[in-house]
C-alpha cells in the first residue's frame, strides 16, 4: 500500500482532472511543500519575474485558450503583488482560479509577527474575487476546488482565490489519489421558451434591429451571425467582443461604439438585442453617457445583476449567450433579401462615418494600424496595452476569430498588462500572438521579458515609443493641464531585449513592419520592435 497522499498532492491531481495544464508562479519558502510534488504531477510550471506577471500571464492564457488560467502565490506579498492584474481578470470577467500560501491556523488573525503575515489576507482579495475560501480542514479540498470549477466555468466569470494555510500542505488526505476527480460540470443554462418566443416576435417584426454583443458572448458569434442575417440586423461589438463575429462580415459595424453615429443608430433602433454586454462606458471606450434606448431592449446575460445594469430591459433573460442564442436564431426566419443589402449598405456608411470622426492625431497612426492588420495572421492574436496605437486598433483593426483580442484597455485600464498577457496566450495556444505595448507600459513588466526567453517563444513584441505617456499628454493638452509627469526618460530598448537574449530592432516607417513581424515568427525566442512613434519624436529630441 503506498502511502496517503498529501492536501498539496491532491490538489496538483485535481487541477489536471480539471484540465488544468500550466501554472504560473513564483515559490517562496512558505510554498516549499506546494512544489514538493510539483515535478511529475503533469502541469508545468511557468515562473514570472514578479507575482503581477503571473496573474496577467493567467490572464492571457484564459482569454486565448477560454479555460481558467491558474496562479501559485506565496503568502502576503505574492497576493498584493498580483492584486492589480487579478483585478483586470475581475473587471474582464476573465476565469483565473488563484492558490495562494496563508500563514499557519493557530497563527491566523492573531498578529504575531509571522513572515508575509497580513491581519486578515482573505478581505485583500474579497473585493476583486468572485469567490473567496480559506481552507480550514484538508479534507475540504476537494469540494472547495469543486466550487471553484463551477464557478469558474458555467457562470459569469472571475478570479477565484483558495488561501491554504501553510501546515495544510503536507497534511495527509483520506483514500489514494486515484480515488480523487473533477466533479461533473454544469452545462450552461439556456432561455426559457417563453422568452425566446417573445424575443423573436419582438426582433422578427423589427424595422431598425440592432445585435449588441459584449465579452459574455464569446461563444457566441455563430448563433449571433446567422441571427443578423436572418433579420437583416447591423450587429456592434465592445472592445471584449472584437472578433466574436468576424468583421470582414458587412453586417458587421466593428467596435465602433464610442462614435456618435453609430450611438445614433443604436439609440434609435426599435428592437435592441444586447447580449453578454453591460453596456458600460469601457464598451463604449470612455463614453460615459448612458445609452437612449428609444426602442425595445432585449438583455442576453449569465448574470442576473448585469440584465438591469446601466440600461432596464424591456425583456430580461438569464441564460447562456450561445444556448439562447442558438434557441433564438431556430425561432426566427429569413428575411427578404432587400433588407439585408440595405443593412449592408447601411453598415458601410457608418463605417466611413466612423473614420471622419476620429481624435486629433489618429491620422498619422492609421497607416501603422493598417500594416499591423497586415502583419498579423488571419487567426492571430493581438494583445494590446493602455497605449496611443492600441486605441487605434480597437476601433480600426479588424479581427475576423473570437478570442482574437486581448486587451486591458477595457474596465480596469491597467498597465504593463500585454507583454505577460502575450505570452500567456503564447503559451496555451499554437496561433500567432502579437504584443503591442507602449514605453511607459513595458517599464512596468519589463523583467516578464526574460520568462519569453527562456520558454523560447516566437512573440513579436512592439513597442510604441512616444517617449512618455502619450495619451495622457493628449488629455493635459486638450484640457489645458501644463505637461506634468508625463516625459519620460526612455531607455535604449532594443540594448535592452538584446541583453535578455531577445531579438530587436528599431523601425519608424509603416512599411517595415511586416519583415520584422515575420521574421519574429520564424525565431525560438521573441523579438522586441521598438517603433519610433510620430508624436514622440519631438519629445525624445527634447
Amino acid at each position: 500500500m503506498s502511502s496517503a497522499p498529501t492536501c498539496a498532492q491532491v490538489l496538483m491531481h485535481l487541477l489536471r482532472e480539471y484540465q488544468v495544464e500550466k501554472v504560473f508562479g513564483i515559490p517562496g519558502v512558505h510554498t516549499i511543500e506546494l512544489y514538493r510534488d510539483l515535478p511529475g504531477s503533469g502541469l508545468t510550471h511557468i515562473t514570472p519575474r514578479h507575482e503581477q506577471g503571473a496573474a496577467f500571464m493567467a490572464d492571457g492564457s484564459a482569454r486565448a485558450s477560454g479555460k481558467p488560467g491558474v496562479c501559485f502565490l506565496i503568502t502576503g506579498p505574492g497576493l498584493t503583488n498580483a492584486a492589480t492584474a487579478m483585478a483586470q481578470a475581475y473587471s474582464d470577467s476573465i476565469p483565473m482560479l488563484v492558490i495562494s500560501a496563508v500563514n499557519r491556523r493557530e497563527d491566523l488573525g492573531m498578529s504575531r509577527g509571522r513572515l508575509h503575515e497580513l491581519p486578515r489576507q482573505s478581505d485583500a482579495s474579497r473585493g476583486f474575487c468572485v469567490w473567496q475560501h480559506t481552507l480550514t480542514q484538508a479534507e475540504q479540498l476537494p469540494e472547495v476546488m469543486a466550487k471553484a470549477f463551477q464557478l469558474l466555468q458555467s457562470s459569469r466569470p472571475g478570479p477565484v482565490h483558495i488561501e491554504i494555510p501553510i501546515d495544510l500542505f503536507p497534511a495527509p488526505m483520506p483514500g489514494q489519489l486515484e480515488d480523487y476527480h473533477a466533479a461533473p460540470a454544469t452545462r450552461a443554462p439556456g432561455a426559457n421558451s417563453t422568452a425566446i418566443t417573445i424575443a423573436a416576435n419582438w426582433l422578427q417584426g423589427a424595422q431598425r434591429p440592432v445585435i449588441l454583443l459584449g465579452g459574455g458572448a464569446q461563444a457566441a458569434g455563430e448563433a449571433a451571425t446567422q441571427i443578423a442575417e436572418k433579420i437583416a440586423a447591423p450587429v456592434f461589438l465592445s472592445l471584449a467582443a472584437k472578433g466574436v463575429v468576424d468583421e470582414r462580415h458587412p453586417l458587421c459595424g466593428g467596435a465602433n461604439l464610442s462614435f456618435d453615429c453609430v450611438r445614433n443608430r443604436v439609440e434609435n433602433a426599435d428592437v435592441v438585442l444586447a447580449v453578454g454586454t453591460e453596456l458600460s462606458e469601457t464598451d463604449r471606450n470612455l463614453v460615459r453617457e448612458d445609452y437612449a434606448f428609444s426602442g425595445q431592449v432585449i438583455r442576453i446575460d449569465i448574470d442576473t445583476a448585469q440584465l438591469v445594469c446601466n440600461a432596464s430591459p424591456d425583456l430580461a433573460i438569464c441564460a447562456d449567450a450561445a444556448e439562447s442564442l442558438q434557441q433564438l436564431n431556430a425561432a426566427l426566419v429569413q428575411r427578404n433579401g432587400e433588407a439585408k443589402e440595405q443593412s449592408e449598405q447601411e453598415v458601410a456608411q457608418l463605417l466611413q462615418d466612423c473614420r471622419k470622426a476620429w481624435w486629433d492625431g489618429s491620422e498619422e497612426r492609421f497607416p501603422w494600424v493598417e500594416a499591423l492588420r497586415a502583419s498579423l495572421p488571419e487567426n492571430g492574436i493581438l494583445v494590446t496595452d493602455s497605449t496611443q496605437l492600441a486605441y487605434n486598433t480597437n476601433h480600426a483593426l479588424p479581427l475576423y476569430h473570437p478570442r482574437s483580442h486581448v486587451t486591458c484597455t477595457t474596465g480596469y485600464g491597467t498597465l504593463g498588462f500585454a507583454l505577460p498577457a502575450a505570452i500567456g496566450a503564447k503559451l496555451s495556444s499554437e496561433r500567432d500572438v502579437i504584443a503591442l505595448i507602449g514605453d511607459g507600459g513595458l517599464m512596468f513588466t519589463l523583467g516578464e521579458l526574460a520568462v519569453a526567453v527562456e520558454q523560447q517563444l516566437p512573440l513579436p513584441i512592439l513597442v510604441w515609443n512616444n517617449a512618455g505617456y502619450g495619451e495622457i499628454r493628449d488629455f493635459m493638452d486638450a484640457a489645458k493641464v501644463p505637461r506634468e509627469g508625463v516625459n519620460l526618460h526612455t531607455p535604449d530598448f532594443v540594448a535592452l531585449a538584446r541583453a535578455f537574449g531577445a531579438e530587436a530592432c528599431r523601425i519608424d516607417q509603416p512599411g517595415q513592419l511586416a519583415e520584422a513581424v515575420n521574421a519574429a515568427f520564424s525565431r525560438q525566442t521573441p523579438t522586441l520592435i521598438e517603433i519610433s512613434a510620430p508624436s514622440g519624436a519631438e519629445q525624445r529630441e527634447a
